[in-house]
């Protein structure tokens, strides 16, 4: 079915044109739209990582979410910004301005629909900055319109307690983490036997880049022909199960304080789609 790993009464798209416009407190209710990504993830991982880890984190956390707690998924953006990957059969990809331009336009039909809170719940590293541009524009649009851009890996989890330093400090993609969210949530896709480790050399500037990442535009295949940023082959399912219920704990959390939060509403005029007019601040007054 559509929903996927989200859970059924938590699927925005299942309710009628009618059930959503009587939802209740539909200003504060959470809209939740994963974003992923279909791209190369090494010999051992399937294309779909991204996706999958997107949705599969945030379908536990709404799984898990009290039924208090308002909240509904949107399905996941599948398609992502995934030009790093084009050496490699698989990736599939959208321009950076075809993702801003979609993210936009599905945010303007979410307010549209009445609500004012909205989280893009991102699974891929190569696009969080697309999402922090399309959160800006539509914040610019909408003085009560909150929007949330952020990784879904990126809350407190069992994650940093099972790698290595130089895990920690260079992995970045098809690694141990990744590896093992998708035996606990896809393992049928996954060959161990397969899996390869590879890390990127640090990058020699420490001023431009203290834990040694590169500072410097990069693609996978400048790291190697495996398309494998990091070390997979020590990730069982049973270190994905905890990622998976630790991570999601997390967003149980993240999202229970995003419905009760009360953010600034800006009454002003907006700047409208094209920024041609607006409201602007000509004098301050101190209080």
């Amino acid at each position: 079915m559509l929903h996927g790993y989200i859970p059924p009464h938590r699927f925005l798209p299942y309710l009628s044109w009618t059930e959503i416009a009587a939802l209740p407190d539909r200003e504060n209710t959470v809209i939740v739209l994963p974003c992923g990504a279909i791209e190369q993830h090494g010999p051992h991982l399937p294309c779909s990582v991204d996706s999958v880890i997107c949705s599969g984190v945030m379908g536990k956390a709404l799984e898990k979410l009290p039924a208090e707690v308002r909240a509904f998924a949107l399905p996941t953006i599948t398609y992502g910004k995934s030009e790093e990957h084009l050496h490699f059969p698989g990736t599939m990809t959208l321009t950076g301005t075809t993702l801003l331009s979609t993210v936009i336009e599905i945010g303007e039909s979410v307010y549209r629909s009445g609500f004012r809170k909205l989280l893009f719940a991102n699974g891929h590293g190569g696009q969080p900055q697309v999402l922090e541009m399309a959160a800006r524009e539509l914040r610019l649009r909408h003085g009560d319109f909150v929007i949330v851009p952020h990784g879904v890996s990126r809350l407190p989890s069992a994650a940093s307690k099972q790698v290595s330093e130089q895990e920690k400090k260079l992995a970045m993609h098809a690694g141990h983490s990744e590896t093992a969210l998708m035996l606990a949530l896809a393992p049928d896709t996954v060959h161990m036997e397969r899996a390869v480790a590879n890390f990127p050399p640090p990058f020699p500037i420490k001023l431009l880049s203290g834990d040694g990442r590169p500072a410097c535009a990069w693609t996978a295949r400048d790291f190697g022909p495996s398309g494998v940023i990091g070390d997979p082959t020590t990730a069982t399912r049973e270190q994905g199960e905890a990622i998976l219920d630790t991570l999601s704990d997390s967003w149980v959390q993240a999202l229970t304080e995003l419905y009760a939060l009360r953010w600034v509403v800006r009454e002003e005029a907006t700047w409208e789609r094209g920024h041609q007019q607006g409201f602007i601040q000509q004098s301050f007054q101190p209080a």
